[in-house]
């Protein structure tokens, strides 16, 4: 088949998340002999990214990326954030979208690329999307208020305003309900995310598809020596973008309270300045950067337990598969939307509620051995079955399948929802049985 992806950020232009997601598909389909065209937009990350170093990329055979750069440079987002459309990428992606030897289309995280505009292209092709954020229900993303809280209830002009981007008025046009209309399938990482969407009145085919990982993710890092901290001592570690959101504020003063282990913390970020200065007089805090996958999988190995302090609704939390990947456990904030259902619920970890909560499952981790080796067993569990590159691609290409199956109404967009409609029931029902 020929899969076309349209995502805002990819490969060198990425912070990781829905990236990082694109990028394991994209590989995981050219393994199994497709043809893959990924369509980014570079001017977006330029905009936004701020001191964020460009990412070492090299695509596999089968991976062809196309970085949409516009004349118009920052001019290009600025336009689909102000009219929900292509704008200065409407040309490249029609011609691609359309093309008639397009099996399917998946979008991701089209912000900046397309808009809801973009939904409309592609329309005789199977049509897919992910949402990895929250953005179809909020203009931040993230379901994160006034940069300081989880969304309680709905003021988006000023949260816009608060959080310095220009309102979009095309949200109460019913563009984004158009748009999904000509979607086979919307795709959710956790069934948190989903039900967030659907009690927020988002009314397209919605299915849900966990994340994964490679198989060969974590390939012979459990066989090698604990990467020690650079004391020598037993550490924790926690990795994410450096930003408020992600709650390592919360979690750096408490390192005081455990003098006995170190906290190594992965990433890099526009906080980072912040919460190094947080940390200076903690001398049991280590700031790593930011970390291939490789060496980001060598650092939860070695783990006594990672992290996840998120204050924001994740939808899915990827540090919580990565770590179970190499059979390390997790301690995650129950505020973190889908992080009890990953984190705890899987059976990989241990929530908390509060800063003493916390607290004493980091102890637990340290210091209870059995308890410990018990959440490992079952986080990695959860890795090699549900949340494996095998059964990923199973339920994905059923997915498509179901889809081509259903398309036997007399009219094309009458085709795409009979078989969506139809998958959905079959795939979320068959899951909540």
């Amino acid at each position: 088949m020929k899969i076309c992806m349209v995502t805002t950020f990819f490969g060198a232009h990425s912070f990781g998340g829905d990236a990082a997601y694109v990028d394991r598909l994209t590989r995981a389909l050219c393994r199994r002999g497709h043809e893959v065209h990924v369509f980014h937009c570079v001017d977006a990350f330029n905009a936004v990214r701020g001191a964020h170093p460009l990412r070492s990329y090299e695509p596999p055979p089968g991976l062809h990326v196309h970085a949409l750069e516009s004349r118009a440079g920052l001019l290009s987002p600025i336009a689909t954030q102000l009219t929900g459309k292509p704008f200065f990428k409407a040309e490249a992606l029609r011609d691609a979208l359309e093309a008639v030897d397009t099996d399917v289309v998946h979008f991701h995280n089209i912000s900046l690329i397309g808009g809801p505009g973009v939904l409309h292209m592609g329309k005789s092709s199977v049509r897919l999307m992910t949402a990895h954020e929250h953005w179809l229900i909020c203009p931040m993303h993230l379901l994160w208020k006034y940069d300081s809280k989880a969304c309680d209830a709905e003021a988006c002009i000023r949260c816009s305003l608060a959080g310095k981007r220009p309102p979009q008025a095309w949200r109460y046009t019913g563009a984004i309900d158009r748009g999904l209309q000509e979607i086979d399938a919307l795709v959710f990482p956790s069934r948190h995310a989903l039900e967030e969407h659907r009690k927020r009145g988002i009314g397209a085919p919605m299915v849900h598809l966990p994340y994964f990982l490679p198989d060969d993710w974590s390939q012979g890092i459990e066989d090698e020596d604990p990467n020690p901290s650079p004391s020598g001592r037993p550490y924790l570690a926690a990795a994410g973008r450096l930003v408020k959101m992600k709650g390592f504020q919360q979690l750096i003063p408490l390192m005081k309270y455990l003098p006995e282990v170190d906290l190594r913390i992965a990433g890099t970020g526009p906080y980072e300045e912040h919460l190094k200065l947080l940390a200076k007089d903690i001398p049991n805090v280590y700031f790593d950067g930011l970390l291939s996958g490789t060496q980001l999988a060598r650092l939860f190995h070695g783990a006594r337990a990672v992290v996840v302090p998120s204050l924001f609704p994740e939808t899915f939390g990827y540090v919580v598969l990565e770590a179970f990947a190499v059979r390390t456990p997790v301690v995650v904030n129950l505020a973190g939307g889908a992080l009890r259902e990953t984190g705890v619920v899987s059976g990989g970890g241990l929530g908390y509620d509060t800063d003493g909560e916390l607290l004493l499952a980091m102890r637990r981790m340290v210091h209870d051995e059995d308890l410990r080796e018990e959440l490992a067993d079952a986080g990695f569990a959860m890795r090699t079955s549900e949340w494996s590159e095998t059964a990923h691609m199973d339920r994905y290409f059923e997915l498509i399948q179901g889809i081509r199956a259903g398309r036997s109404a007399t009219t094309p967009h009458q085709q795409r929802r009979q078989g969506a409609d139809s998958n959905k029931m079959n795939t979320y029902e068959s899951e909540r049985a």
